[in-house]
């Protein structure tokens, strides 16, 4: 059974418990149809479905149900520019009530298309160096959301070196067109946390595949080497490659978010970023009743996690040190 088709046999159940409560009763009483559109930078597959399921169940327990008071339009761009212009578009020409974007140039092409239409942003790292809010208290336009924050550069480098003795040489990876300002915002902080730890920094910047097994290839042939994987929607959409050729270089890798090692990465580190996605129908609710993202401030994130793949560590000959054992989240067997 598909993702597509479990998603809609478990919304179709909420949303008959939800019709029975008091609050959906009023909802559908008080609302008329209201559209929401959610644009994502990343590919139609399980890692987005799971989150579109965490929307409808946020709405639909505000009293938003699909296909009675709300209708919800996904487009997802596969890390592509060009696509993400043209979706925001599409979504603007819709008159959406409200438009959900995931990630910086989702946003950045959301802001483009429109300056009316409220946007909630999830898992943005500098909405105010990116120009979609003047501060985060006061965001004052139609954009506000949840930021992921910097990349945590140096907690990054500190964990691989438990992990990897020694460390003398450390990449990060990402396309700077897949990051705000193009990577420039964050390089520095990673340059200076790399002279604290004695490491040589290099920065991977990658636009294809064949960049990526370069890079990894690269990194497998220099002993005392170590990769950090900044988080971003092209990262995101090759990150089984990635994880697949890092396995086979046998480089250590840190990545920003669980689902990379859910598919086999060795170490994550970073922003529980579903929690953001349940918290986004909130705001989403309130702008359908009236509120402006104007007044409603930039939120940033509650849960970190560490995640930490013992079965590839065991492939990758790795000790895992008992000091981030207890301090994982999660340990994947």
């Amino acid at each position: 059974m598909d993702s597509n088709t479990t998603r809609r046999q478990f919304m179709a159940s909420l949303t008959a418990a939800l019709a029975m409560s008091p609050i959906s009763t009023t909802a559908q009483q008080a609302s008329r149809m209201r559209t929401v559109g959610v644009l994502m930078g990343l590919a139609d597959d399980e890692e987005t479905q799971a989150r579109a399921t965490i929307i409808e169940q946020g709405l639909a327990e505000k009293g938003w149900i699909v296909g009675q008071n709300l209708s919800l339009e996904y487009r997802f761009a596969n890390a592509e520019d060009r696509l993400m212009q043209i979706f925001a578009a599409e979504l603007v020409d819709l008159k959406c009530d409200c438009i959900l974007g995931q990630s910086t140039p989702v946003v950045s092409a959301l802001k483009k298309a429109t300056s009316t239409i409220p946007v909630v942003f999830v898992a943005v790292s500098d909405p105010i160096g990116s120009g979609f809010v003047a501060s985060m208290a006061l965001p004052g336009g139609n954009i506000t959301g949840f930021t992921v924050l910097q990349p945590i550069t140096g907690k990054c480098l500190s964990i691989l070196r438990e992990l990897k003795s020694p460390l003398t040489r450390v990449a990060v990876m990402y396309n700077p067109e897949s990051v705000p300002n193009g990577g420039a915002s964050y390089m520095p902080t990673f340059v200076e946390s790399a002279r604290e730890f004695h490491v040589t920094p290099v920065a991977a910047i990658v636009h294809s595949p064949a960049d990526i097994e370069t890079t990894i290839a690269d990194l497998g042939t220099t002993l005392g080497s170590g990769l950090i994987i900044m988080a971003g929607n092209f990262t995101s959409l090759y990150r089984r490659a990635i994880v697949s050729l890092a396995a086979r270089f046998r480089v250590p890798t840190i990545y920003p978010y669980r689902y990379f090692v859910d598919d086999g990465g060795l170490v994550s580190y970073g922003v529980d970023v579903l929690d953001l996605f349940r918290r986004a129908p909130d705001y989403v609710d309130r702008i359908l009743r009236g509120a402006k993202p104007a007044d409603l401030p930039v939120q940033a994130p509650k849960k970190f996690e560490l995640v930490i793949n013992l079965r590839t560590a065991r492939t990758l000959g790795v000790v895992v040190p008992r000091i981030l054992l207890a301090g994982a989240n999660a340990l994947i067997e």
